[in-house]
């Protein structure tokens, strides 16, 4: 089988825990062979196809397991929590992880709404997740099959790589996960817009009235629209977001205060005090109960 190709191209590659650039920029292969458990992260717009073991993200207090059934499809920078719970050196969780180039996937979408006999989503339908979990095609299977493959050759990789992920890219968005892909970054991307103006000012005081404005909304139609995209209120987005960058700026050896001020908290004791609501942990027992911060 294509799967099995591809998981034989992973393990060859890296035979160590960590994670691996494949020379395709924006192209890595992991392995874990330790159970971490659920912790804050960032999801950046990526596609995580798993071929071992399995991952657990936590999204607005439901739990998602996917596994190398499915594949992940994340349009929107997204605040969530994850890990890899049942990894061992008997189950190693081994799997590719590719960043969606916002550039081509625009181009990409908008091509196939403008293409005839494209069907289009009605514009005041609601709002596809930005999170999805989608099976693998043989589309999929195969773009990433010959994706993978120009690891073995340099020359390949540099004169090919482009060209592979622009078709790993449009395999995507025809998939399962192709709804959630095309509203994010087609012509109706106004909700994945305002969090990319969000995710570059977390250090800043930026109100619901002024993230409804940069799309042209009201409030409440701003509101029911992000909500409907993300599973969680702008309020809730905002703060997830930054305690969720703070958590890992920690992790990496920064200093509270110092990742307090960073995602825009004046007072570190405020920051303390929200931090362990979310968590349940202070950020400095949070990060002695994290030393490693490998594969989320």
């Amino acid at each position: 089988m294509r799967k099995d190709l591809i998981k034989q191209l992973i393990e060859d590659r890296i035979d160590e825990d960590g994670i691996l650039e494949t020379g395709v920029k924006g192209v890595q292969v992991f392995r874990v062979t330790e159970p971490l458990r659920c912790s804050p992260a960032v999801y950046q717009p990526s596609i995580i196809a798993i071929v071992s073991g399995a991952k657990e993200v936590i999204l607005d207090g439901r739990h998602y397991v996917y596994d190398s059934s499915q594949y992940m499809c994340c349009s929107l920078s997204m605040p969530v929590e994850a890990g890899t719970p049942t990894a061992s050196p008997d189950n190693p969780l081994l799997g590719v992880m590719i960043a969606l180039n916002t550039r081509v996937m625009t181009e990409l979408a908008i091509e196939m709404e403008n293409a005839s006999g494209a069907i289009r989503q009605p514009k005041s339908g609601p709002l596809p997740p930005g999170f999805a979990l989608a099976h693998w095609d043989d589309a999929f299977t195969e773009s990433l099959l010959r994706l993978l493959q120009l690891g073995e050759s340099p020359a390949d990789t540099a004169v090919l790589g482009e060209g592979r992920l622009r078709e790993l890219h449009y395999a995507t968005l025809k998939g399962e996960a192709g709804g959630s892909a095309r509203r994010a970054f087609g012509v109706g991307n106004e909700i994945a817009r305002c969090i990319e103006y969000l995710s570059t000012r977390l250090n800043q005081a930026v109100s619901i009235q002024e993230m409804a404005a940069q799309v042209g909304m009201s409030r409440a139609v701003f509101h029911r629209k992000f909500k409907q995209a993300t599973s969680l209120s702008p309020i809730q987005f905002i703060k997830s977001m930054r305690l969720n960058t703070a958590a890992m700026k920690i992790a990496t050896g920064m200093n509270v205060t110092e990742a307090a001020m960073e995602v825009g908290y004046v007072s570190s004791s405020q920051f303390s005090r929200e931090f362990k609501r979310m968590y349940g942990l202070s950020p400095r027992q949070w990060c002695q109960s994290n030393p490693a911060y490998a594969i989320r």
